[in-house]
């Protein structure tokens, strides 16, 4: 194990070397492009070996990395914002082929207006598209989600794509201290892809083909199944993890000073960090106050959701997203996972971030004050305004 000074996109290039991929397929796109420089130094100077295809489009990139996967081989791709809606009839493609492509996105916001900054819009809007999705925090996780999501994705209980988030520029370029583990440890974690999901000239099979209304609900199925299974696999991942680097990020949440806590906050991503300072703070203050981050918004955490919030008197979800005319992606999830399991809490909505908008110490106080006190349930924070139905 070694230390370097990282960028969130570094550290996530550094865990795709460590993870082996034969074949990436590269489309730069800001603020992705440092990922893919990266890797494609570490292929030229032999540090990675891994056939190295620079592409015309995000279309194409997706594209090649299905074909590679359909013969084999672990792949690895990137994308970012317009790039990830540009692909997105290839995200049905990968996720109903059943091939467990590793993608990074880096999070940024959507057209128009057009704009480079960091929201979670781009992602948010593919919840549906049989992906696993992982939002990461830090360039510490950012690293260890590229090791990790090779080893869920590849898992044949699995095997679906995985998309690992991180928060475009406060994450893909901002640096840090990250560990950067061994090969020799890297490959006792993660061994060689090796899968029975791929053409064979000795095991003939047919893939991706097209199948009518008789069969169509059956693979749709299939497809849920294992993603919904998925969660005992990568809460066995993270176990695995931590035995072999020490490092255990709890699954598919991490909860923070949640025991007793009267008001919780639901984070994803890098604005976690800020938050559970702020919990520290009003914690000192004899605030019953907590942190929830969720970590993977598909599969969806409910059962982690029903145990951190049954107590609470009041929840709310800190996101940087909205669904037009309506609520905060997130918090519609959350509130499905309250109402159906009985929960009786209040539930806020805070829309933040969004472009880029800095989202400040004094914005989260002043969230969970609200939390505190109520009022309206949708808030765009920052903006003065709010809109509640």
């Amino acid at each position: 194990m070694t230390k370097a000074f990282l960028s969130g996109n570094d550290a996530f290039a550094e865990g795709v070397r460590l993870a082996r991929p034969q074949v990436i397929s590269i489309y730069p796109i800001t603020p992705q492009t440092t990922v893919v420089e990266r890797i494609s130094e570490m292929v030229e100077d032999s540090s990675l070996k891994s056939e190295l295809i620079h592409v015309e489009s995000e279309h194409s990139a997706l594209s090649c990395a299905i074909g590679a996967s359909a013969m084999g081989a672990r792949t690895f791709t990137a994308t970012s914002s317009q790039g990830l809606l540009y692909m997105a009839e290839c995200l049905h493609y990968a996720s109903g082929g059943r091939f467990p492509i590793v993608m990074m996105n880096a999070n940024r916001s959507t057209a128009l207006p057009w704009n480079i900054y960091g929201d979670q819009r781009d992602s948010l809007s593919q919840l549906d598209c049989g992906w696993i999705q992982v939002y990461v925090e830090d360039a510490q996780e950012s690293l260890d989600m590229a090791l990790q999501s090779y080893h869920i994705a590849e898992n044949p209980l699995v095997s679906t794509p995985v998309m690992v988030n991180l928060d475009g520029f406060v994450l893909t370029h901002t640096y840090e201290t990250v560990e950067i583990p061994s090969q020799t440890d890297a490959d006792r974690f993660l061994p060689p892809f090796q899968t029975e999901n791929k053409m064979s000239l000795d095991n003939p099979k047919n893939l991706a083909f097209s199948v009518g209304p008789d069969n169509n609900m059956e693979f749709k199925y299939l497809q849920h199944k294992a993603i919904l299974g998925s969660k005992r696999i990568i809460e066995e991942t993270d176990a695995k993890f931590a035995e072999i680097f020490g490092r255990s990020y709890g699954g598919l949440t991490q909860g923070y000073r949640l025991d007793d806590a009267d008001y919780i906050l639901i984070t994803l991503g890098s604005i976690t960090g800020l938050c559970r300072e702020v919990v520290d703070e009003l914690r000192e203050r004899g605030e019953k106050v907590g942190l929830l981050k969720l970590r993977f918004l598909r599969p969806f955490p409910s059962d982690d959701l029903v145990a951190a919030l049954g107590s609470a008197k009041a929840v709310g979800v800190l996101e940087k997203d909205i669904s037009f005319g309506y609520e905060g992606t997130v918090y519609t999830n959350v509130n499905s996972v309250i109402a159906k399991n009985g929960l009786r809490l209040e539930t806020y909505n805070f829309i933040a971030g969004l472009g880029g908008r800095d989202i400040s110490r004094e914005n989260i106080t002043a969230i969970f004050r609200h939390l505190q006190t109520g009022g309206q349930h949708v808030n765009f924070i920052g903006l003065g305004m709010t809109i509640d139905d």
